[in-house]
């Protein structure tokens, strides 16, 4: 059987550079998802006399 590890080895650089492409789309996702003025459009108007806690 061939020893595959050698195949699949990336250096340090490489890893880096994947990783930094996966958290700048993960960040945008995140930023997308999270943005403020959707979350505040989305949400329920406040009744009055409410009480939040």
């Amino acid at each position: 059987m061939k020893d595959l590890t050698n195949k699949s080895n990336i250096t340090r650089k490489e890893a880096v550079k994947k990783m930094g492409k996966y958290a700048a789309l993960t960040a945008l996702g995140t930023f997308i998802i999270l943005s403020p003025q959707k979350a505040q459009a989305s949400s329920p108007p406040p009744e009055t006399g409410d009480n939040p806690f």
